[in-house]
């Protein structure tokens, strides 16, 4: 009998492949920023910017938020791409004290891993701290890792959490101006990249420098700048230096000399997005079989935010150039994807507060909670009443940390020493409640609060009493601006998607962070991360 003669069969797009799916997947966030500002800059923004493509040719779910606290940027990536939370994947912020290892943590630190792209800085990352998988992992273990997935940001976190652990490559901005990577990924970083860190994009980007986006309006011989926003000088932080307190900043003296500084500057989005089109088009993404995945951290509207506040015109300035340099990265897409090849949704990782510089001169409640004043007044009183000084640790994440090995050996009552710091707390201007983490049951607080810290609560690496303060506080010295609790100023976020299998609409219906990620699994058709506790959003599929 003839052998029966083998045909190779060329490999088809993989939206001819059985069930259909997206050429790419594009997971957007924009760090730092608040739901109200789609539409409290919404006039400012182009018909054709990236803004608007999103809100009426997307889906949008206004009625987004946190489910968890403290409301920050590690946990929050982590969120959205595990559809955890805290209390499950382990990322209880973006810095934390280990009850176990006895000692704090960065929320990638890994001893174990060196830095790749620039030898000469000493950074130790990877997503180890990570407990869960993310969608990024369950696609490339549904696809037998010929997906890749890659995570680009400035900030290290917000490009290795949402990249995840079988991730092809993650790559943010260090210190000397280039974009590196971890060890743990890679030998060391291709070509590609080598070649983008060589062109110095931040030296031409502060030739620019940072001057008015809007126009001078002849009609009303104003800058609308006036109309959404205030010059916050007053009570902002001065990132450039005391001389330089409102727009526009020279930025030529950092040429060459300073490279952090595009951080805090609208040029900073520009650089990402520029390194979002190099990845897309060196590891031609969307062009192989499988479902690739590009996670895009835009970090320039948090230091905008610290510095200046959600009141100010260089936030609005900052948004309002977003809104171009994301419409550029949308027709890169068109045309190097495809239009309508590719799936993309857009979120925060948290909003902000105002700052309390700005309520105070409009009357409004809020203020500041001195985290380490706080700290130095109750170890100098228990020292009095308990005959030993440094029993606090610290605060992080609005929780209180004690000093469990010295309680131990000097053998202290810990429950009269938690006991005493709660009825400190609670006398403190700043603080609405306080109270014994493990016995949070007992506490009247209210459901969604209790929800929330609950969520929030990784034993290991939590502390012992959880401080909520007032609205209107947040945590820090001023002047800068700053977020991480449970009010809608911080974690009402923007969820918005658009592409391949997405729907026109917006829902008022109440969802969550954690819903994003079983949102994409059933898009793809894949399994939801292995942490997964959200809920797939019908309503933005067709």
């Amino acid at each position: 009998m003839a052998q029966k003669k083998h045909i190779a069969h060329k490999p088809r797009p993989v939206t001819e492949i059985g069930i259909g799916r997206p050429k790419l997947v594009i997971g957007i966030v924009i760090d730092q920023m608040r739901w109200d500002y789609l539409y409290r800059y919404n006039d400012l923004f182009k018909a054709d910017g990236g803004f608007k493509r999103l809100l009426n040719n997307g889906f949008s779910c206004e009625n987004t938020f946190i489910p968890y606290v403290p409301t920050v940027t590690g946990a929050g990536h982590t969120c959205i791409y595990t559809g955890s939370v805290p209390a499950i994947h382990g990322i209880v912020g973006n810095n934390w004290f280990d009850n176990i290892d006895n000692r704090a943590y960065y929320c990638t630190d890994d001893s174990t891993v060196h830095a790749v792209g620039d030898t000469t800085v000493d950074v130790r990352m990877s997503p180890k701290n990570m407990f869960a998988t993310t969608i990024g992992d369950e696609l490339r273990m549904a696809t037998n890792f010929k997906s890749k997935v890659i995570g680009l940001s400035l900030k290290d976190r917000a490009a290795i959490l949402p990249a995840g652990h079988a991730a092809n490559g993650a790559y943010w901005y260090d210190k000397k101006g280039y974009f590196i990577s971890s060890s743990y990924y890679m030998d060391s970083v291709p070509t590609w990249v080598e070649t983008f860190n060589k062109r110095r994009v931040a030296d031409s980007l502060y030739s620019l420098a940072w001057v008015k986006y809007l126009p001078w309006n002849l009609t009303t011989q104003s800058y609308a700048y006036d109309q959404y926003a205030e010059d916050a000088s007053a009570y902002s932080d001065r990132p450039f230096g005391k001389n330089q307190s409102q727009l526009p900043y020279d930025l030529s003296k950092y040429i060459g000399k300073d490279y952090s500084k595009i951080a805090t500057t609208p040029q900073g989005n520009v650089l990402l997005e520029m390194m979002a089109e190099a990845a897309v088009s060196n590891e031609q993404l969307g062009k192989g079989t499988a479902t690739d995945m590009l996670t895009v951290s835009f970090s320039s509207p948090d230091y905008i935010g610290h510095a200046y506040g959600p009141d100010s015109y260089e936030q609005l300035d900052d948004y309002v150039r977003l809104d171009d340099v994301l419409a550029k990265f949308f027709n890169f897409l068109d045309s190097t994807v495809g239009k309508g090849q590719y799936t993309l949704f857009l979120t925060a990782d948290h909003g902000v507060s105002h700052i309390p510089g700005f309520d105070s001169t409009h009357h409004l409640p809020g203020g500041y909670f001195y985290g380490d004043s706080t700290v130095k007044e109750m170890n100098q009183q228990l020292a009095a009443k308990f005959g030993t000084d440094s029993l606090v640790k610290g605060i992080d994440n609005f929780q209180v940390y004690l000093n469990h090995p010295l309680i131990q050996s000097a053998s202290l009552d810990k429950k009269a020493i938690e006991e005493w710091v709660i009825h400190y707390l609670q006398q403190q201007t700043a603080v609405a409640q306080a109270f014994d983490l493990k016995d949070i049951g007992n506490y009247p607080v209210t459901a969604m609060q209790k929800e929330m810290v609950v969520n929030g609560y990784f034993p290991s690496r939590a502390g012992d009493v959880q401080i909520i303060v007032k609205p209107g506080f947040v945590e820090g010295g001023g002047p800068a601006d700053s977020h991480g609790v449970w009010n809608p100023y911080d974690s009402h976020i923007p969820l918005l998607w658009y592409g391949w299998g997405i729907k026109q609409g917006a829902s008022n219906k109440e969802v969550y962070m954690t819903d994003i990620a079983p949102t994409v699994a059933a898009l793809l058709h894949i399994q939801m991360p292995d942490g997964c506790i959200g809920k797939v959003i019908p309503d933005v599929m067709k």
